[in-house]
């Protein structure tokens, strides 16, 4: 039998409560437009990928939008970002053009990265994207040396770092964690609590109901959000990153949502229930954020005409990437090694 999970782990102490902002409907309708967008270009990568047309594994973090756009708004162009290989929605919230993005999954040459690096390996430095990562929390230790290179070289930028609740259990974490603190590292440290280690629910895997608390072990400020809703992942990054340029140090994030796709590609899913996804659907951050925005006047036709524009867009870079070369062959010896 599958085992649920509780449709609401927010926390309800008093010292994690955080005040959403109130952004105004312009903001909102560019942030739906970039949740939608993100959403349609994870579910055709899945598509490709489970018509074989993509090799490897494919991980999606449909159900995660609200964590990347809220928080590409509330950083600096230039702030550095790491992330796990489920970190295509990150990329695409930072300003990723979708044609290269789908490209690099492809593994053509049009990509970003000559279709080397693939999905779980995003990057773009002009972007501040510094490299998902395929071992699990590798990505956290890096970008607490981006944080602590900020520091030295006294650039004012900071770094945030995204991982979900199973590579809390990493020691390379809690080193790193004692390191940012001790230190008073520029960093924001952001777990997406999707309620599942790969198939594997979060109370089968942590002593803790609460696992923002671990950092608190260290002395570091950390909450608990509902992720779902971007005006709170906006408020609680802003925040942060406050607190991180004033050199008060670190953040802890834990962001409560849920990953609506399976694990992967392929994946069948016989962990939880499809009455379980469902339930979780009236709360997914595309939902909360339209029946906000129809709550505050904005047209239902617009956001129509919003969904269509990113259907053409989505489109298009599908058909751009599946027309794209691949390498050639000499391209196995370039991009080697750096002089």
């Amino acid at each position: 039998m599958p085992i649920s999970v509780e449709a609401d782990i927010l926390s309800s102490r008093a010292d994690t409560v955080i005040e959403p902002a109130v952004l105004s409907n312009e903001t909102l309708t560019k942030m739906y437009r970039d949740m939608v967008l993100i959403r349609r270009v994870e579910e055709s990568l899945l598509e490709l990928a489970e018509s074989g047309k993509i090799g490897g594994a494919m991980h999606t973090a449909i159900g995660h939008e609200g964590t990347a756009v809220g928080m590409a708004a509330a950083l600096q162009p230039d702030d550095y970002l790491t992330c796990t290989y489920r970190g295509h929605h990150h990329s695409l919230a930072r300003g990723m053009d979708p044609k290269r993005a789908i490209a690099e999954v492809l593994g053509k040459a049009d990509g970003f990265a000559k279709g080397k690096g693939g999905s779980m390996h995003f990057l773009d430095p002009s972007l501040g994207l510094m490299g998902a990562n395929g071992i699990v929390g590798a990505q956290v230790p890096h970008a607490a040396g981006m944080a602590l290179a900020s520091k030295i070289r006294g650039e004012g930028r900071i770094a945030i770092t995204f991982f979900g609740d199973g590579a809390l259990y990493q020691g390379v974490m809690h080193e790193t964690f004692n390191m940012s603190q001790r230190w008073l590292l520029p960093i924001i440290f952001y777990c997406e609590n999707n309620r599942y280690s790969e198939m594997t629910p979060i109370g089968r895997t942590s002593s803790v109901r609460d696992i923002y608390m671990f950092a608190r072990a260290y002395g570091m400020h950390s909450l608990q959000i509902d992720a779902n809703d971007v005006e709170v992942v906006y408020a609680a990054v802003t925040q942060a990153a406050e607190r991180a340029r004033a050199g008060d140090g670190p953040t802890f994030i834990e962001g409560i949502t849920y990953r609506l796709a399976g694990h992967m590609a392929g994946d069948l899913e016989t962990y939880r229930s499809p009455d379980e996804i469902e339930a979780q659907r009236a709360h997914e951050p595309l939902v909360v954020l339209q029946r906000r925005l129809l709550d505050r006047g904005a047209d239902e036709k617009t956001l129509a005409e919003i969904r269509a524009e990113v259907e053409a867009e989505v489109a298009e870079a599908v058909e751009f990437a599946q027309n794209s070369p691949w390498p050639h062959p000499a391209e196995t010896y370039t991009d080697v090694f750096a002089l």
